[in-house]
């Protein structure tokens, strides 16, 4: 059966997909092109395939996929999400529901359903021409400065100074009374009677990223109205930890400048949209959480700009939320948080930004471009009330408190100037900083719980050895000939020319079929990722042959013959694995297969467990019942022909290599066929660079065939 990545690219076309984001797509050949969405280019370097339903981006990004890679860069999706989004539009269950379940989606479904309706008509009670609603919408055109589209765009409305307005309009529609109660719109005294939760005040409807109405905040026109500020209460569609106010308009902004902007209130973000800075939103609270935080990073930005109000309490708000950020940032095992956070400072003007991009909205980006250093702000602030006569204990007592904010960078030199910064103000040693701030470390890391996730059941020591169509080879086979034909330099390439490597994978027989490329390329990869999760040392003697390979050629090393990197995986799932593979080895806390298991997306558990099979297990299920007499002769054939401590582990080296060859042989197709489009419009400059491409990628390739081709890579 096929894999769930596999089912749905069968019922989705890449190129109708992508022409959605990309309407300048075009044919070229057998191919499609466009300028690059994700970066600034003239000439077209982006390539869809849809014969193999990839896409590669040949300009500045250098990096490609399938629909999932594209859906997760396009949104800033993890693969999980782009999973269970492309899944909804195939028409493909991703998880299978229980009938509670199910029921649980369409009620959530329904209440969002009513609060959007609600917004529809706050906004039209708002625009309303009578007694009631013509105050407030001058207040919000006047007093709050909001224009007639900035009204529009964000559906400001009015919540009618009456206490069953809401509700009756709402049941008049079919919802029932314990649906509106659900929705947070009305509320219920400790009689039973059940009323409007929003009376006379501005409506600001509250949406999640994907721009579903799950809430309000309400501002009182009322001066004597407590709170002044009054949300919707928590519910099953509404949790204000977990929401950014105006991310559903500001995330494309904020992926193309890499920055967030992080205010304190609405008004704030809002202003901030109408004066054309989009990068900015609201936290929905007194400090930044946990999960608004990995809102933005890494799926969007890399820079967080904390711009909250001058007085007391948004300076505290600042300190609570540069704590949260930091124990966030600490407890990030995989690195995918690292982000620059820095605090938005206006001068000596005591202004909230509501009031400076209101009077003078021109100023606000030099303020953006001047926020200062986390290090900066947290030293000047902390140490504002020593005396020039202050105690040691007072300014240990500082430094304690300071050292886990200006350590949590893996950056030596960014967390060695922090130091000297803090040594310097506070008149102590720096050796004294680095032990206290070990011991903090320390003290932390034993507060953590450990990670105790079950090993694989298996023996990881099973070395697979060469296998072709006419069964297991011996140890003294006579060698296979050269690995692959020699290609063209300029033609089209062909699988038919250009046969697989099927010899070097296992669980094929003389009775299996050989299988063409679009068939058994998710099988190559497979077993690639496969013998690398088991055996992760790999990708260092990978790397040391593909750097061989260069002869020192910079264009080679920093372009196709690059180190083995996640992108080698066409399959988005298995793509995904390989990237949470090398972030496992960027740490030392624990084995990698270990890291991987712990910190693996709900959905993609059950791939790893397939991967991870045992050899035997894999050879049962690929023969699929036939041959059921003859399994365990081969199986013990295969075991007496390992070789222990074979040098170098070349079959696998090669099997893992192949996968560059094969990202290589699409690479050489895509830029192929570009190259002939561009010939076909005698556009010079375009033909001149894709030829320069295919040059090197044909360069690249050969290399590799060569070494593939001999049968022990050169290894001792």
């Amino acid at each position: 059966m096929s894999s769930l990545t596999e089912q749905i690219k069968e019922r989705l076309d890449i190129v109708t997909y992508i022409q959605q984001y990309v309407p300048s797509v075009k044919k070229a050949g057998r191919t499609y092109k466009a300028c690059c969405p994700f970066h600034g280019e003239k000439t077209p370097s982006f390539v869809i395939n849809p014969d193999n339903q990839t896409w590669r981006c040949f300009g500045a990004c250098s990096t490609g996929g399938d629909i999932f890679n594209f859906a997760e860069k396009m949104h800033g999706w993890s693969f999980s999400e782009a999973l269970n989004e492309l899944g909804r539009q195939a028409g493909v269950e991703v998880r299978k529901q229980t009938p509670a379940q199910a029921e649980q989606d369409k009620q959530q479904d329904r209440l969002r359903g009513m609060l959007k309706t609600a917004a529809e008509y706050y906004h039209t009670w708002l625009l309303a021409n009578n007694a009631a609603a013509q105050p407030v919408l001058q207040y919000a055109r006047q007093k709050r400065g909001f224009t007639d589209a900035t009204l529009a765009e964000f559906q400001i409305g009015y919540a009618p100074n009456d206490w069953q307005t809401m509700l009756n309009t709402l049941k008049s529609l079919g919802y029932t009374e314990t649906e509106v109660l659900a929705a947070g719109l009305a509320s219920k005294n400790e009689r039973g009677n059940v009323y409007d939760r929003f009376r006379q005040r501005l409506m600001l409807p509250i949406r999640d990223e994907r721009g579903r109405v799950i809430g309000f905040g309400a501002r009182a026109l009322n001066p004597e109205d407590e709170p002044k500020y009054l949300n919707s209460p928590q519910s099953v569609v509404f949790d204000k930890s977990r929401t950014l106010f105006g991310l559903d308009k500001a995330k494309d902004a904020i992926r193309a400048s890499g920055t967030a902007v992080i205010v304190e209130g609405y008004m704030d973000a809002i202003q901030a949209h109408q004066a054309g800075y989009r990068n900015v939103v609201a936290q929905m609270g007194t400090a930044l959480t946990e999960t608004q935080l990995k809102l933005l990073v890494p799926r969007y930005a890399q820079k967080i700009i904390l711009a909250l109000d001058a007085d007391a309490a948004g300076q505290s708000a600042t300190r609570r939320s540069l704590e949260v950020a930091r124990q966030t940032l600490a407890e990030d095992y995989t690195g995918k948080l690292a982000a620059d956070i820095r605090i938005l400072q206006m001068g000596d003007t005591a202004k909230d930004p509501d009031d400076v991009l209101r009077e003078t909205p021109e100023k606000w980006q030099g303020y953006v471009d001047a926020a200062r250093p986390v290090a900066d702000f947290v030293i000047d602030m902390e140490t504002a009330v020593l005396s020039s006569g202050s105690t040691i204990q007072e300014r240990e007592a500082i430094a304690r408190r300071l050292l886990p904010i200006l350590t949590v960078s893996e950056d030596n030199l960014y967390r060695q100037d922090n130091l000297q910064k803090l040594a310097l103000r506070l008149r102590l040693q720096e050796q004294d900083l680095l032990a206290w701030a070990d011991e903090l470390k320390r003290i932390d890391a034993a507060r953590r719980p450990k990670m105790t996730p079950e090993r694989p059941k298996q023996d990881n020591t099973i070395e697979p050895p060469p296998f072709n169509d006419d069964g297991w080879e011996s140890a003294n086979s006579e060698e296979p000939p050269p690995f692959f034909p020699d290609d063209a330099e300029i033609s089209p390439i062909d699988d038919e020319d250009m046969p697989l490597p099927v010899d070097l994978f296992p669980a094929r027989t003389a009775k299996t079929p050989r299988l063409t490329a679009q068939h058994t390329n998710r099988e190559m990869e497979a077993y690639g990722l496969r013998l690398l999760l088991i055996q992760p040392g790999l990708i260092y003697q990978v790397n040391r042959k593909l750097r061989e390979l260069t002869q020192d050629d910079e264009m080679l090393t920093t372009g196709p013959l690059a180190d083995f990197q996640p992108e080698d995986f066409s399959q988005s799932d298995f793509r995904s694995l390989a990237v949470l593979l090398f972030k496992a080895l960027e740490q030392s806390d624990t084995d990698p297969l270990t890291f991987v298991q712990y910190h693996l997306e709900m959905e993609l558990h059950h791939e790893l467990e397939t991967l991870l099979q045992p050899e035997e297990t894999l050879l049962t299920n690929k023969l699929n019942g036939r041959m059921t007499g003859e399994l365990a002769d081969i199986w013990e054939k295969h075991q007496r022909q390992l070789r222990p401590n074979k040098a170098g582990n070349h079959e696998d080296i090669r099997r893992v290599l192949a996968l560059r060859w094969l990202r290589l042989r699409r690479d050489k197709q895509d830029i192929y066929f570009l190259q002939v489009d561009a010939e076909q419009n005698r556009n010079t400059a375009e033909l001149q660079q894709y030829m320069t491409h295919h040059r090197l990628l044909s360069q690249a390739w050969h290399r590799l065939n060569q070494l593939l081709s001999s049968p022990l890579l050169g290894l001792n």
